[in-house]
């Protein structure tokens, strides 16, 4: 059971992270309100762990590297979007902070799990 609510939590944090990126692109109606930028990490880290710890020892790298490849994707699509924006390819709808937001966290946190769980050399 706690594998599954740690999933649930991940899966959740990761929506949360998107739905920062999609409203400043106009892709989704709506505002991004200070409970997102609250969950979209304390979700993320929180499903992460509690996911981690019922997860199998051979496993825990996968887990580790598909959350990781999640957080980074998150933040490599704020930055494309950023750069479209700076570019006037696209028109930002209200302000980019929370790109950038997204785009600090998921490089730190992704880069994290990616860099983790690495085979002695």
């Amino acid at each position: 059971m706690i594998l599954v609510a740690g999933l649930f939590l991940l899966a959740l944090g990761l929506f949360s992270g998107a739905f920062l990126v999609l409203v400043p692109l106009g892709v989704v109606n709506g505002t991004a309100s200070l409970t997102l930028w609250v969950l979209f990490p304390a979700f993320t880290i929180a499903g992460y762990f509690m996911a981690a710890v019922r997860t199998e020892r051979a496993a825990l790298p996968v887990l580790s590297r598909v959350a990781g490849s999640m957080l980074v994707v998150l933040a490599l699509i704020a930055a494309a979007a950023l750069v479209l924006q700076a570019g006037a390819v696209i028109e930002p709808r209200g302000d980019t902070f929370s790109l950038w937001y997204v785009l600090v966290i998921g490089l730190v946190l992704g880069s994290a799990g990616l860099a983790s769980h690495r085979a002695p050399a």
